[in-house]
């Protein structure tokens, strides 16, 4: 039973063709699956100042929001959630202050990582190339 609707931002950011990604830790929804970075939307706060919080919540780093690349819903038992990728540039390098793994992965190893059911087509868009 879904009990409530997340909206979600998620960081893009690719280097010499790898993609920065982050693992969720233990005792969080989907624990242990990569993610790209970023996290929920607060109430009154735009894409952009929701992803560039989360990114220095999270990585200690500020990001340069660009496009749009992707729009993904999906269906949890527990919770609905809408996910929008941004591609964004780094300004700064990234370190985890919270204690989760990060790692750049290059693009065709991205489905060998176990990600949300929610980021599939962002995966097959990006391992094709398409980004």
């Amino acid at each position: 039973m879904i009990t409530r609707t997340l909206n979600v931002v998620a960081a893009v950011v690719e280097r010499d063709g790898s993609f920065l990604v982050t693992r969720r830790q233990a005792g969080v929804h989907l624990a242990g699956l990569w993610e790209f970075p970023g996290g929920k939307v607060a109430a009154g706060e735009s894409h952009e100042e929701a992803l560039r919080r989360e990114m220095l919540e999270e990585l200690d780093t500020d990001v340069d929001v660009r496009s749009l690349v992707s729009t993904a819903a999906h269906a949890y038992d527990d919770r609905h959630v809408t996910l929008h990728f941004y591609r964004c540039e780094l300004a700064g390098t990234p370190r985890p202050l919270l204690g989760q793994e990060m790692r750049w992965v290059p693009r065709a190893e991205l489905r060998g990582l176990g990600f949300p059911p929610a980021d599939e087509e962002l995966i097959e868009l990006l391992v094709e190339g398409g980004l």
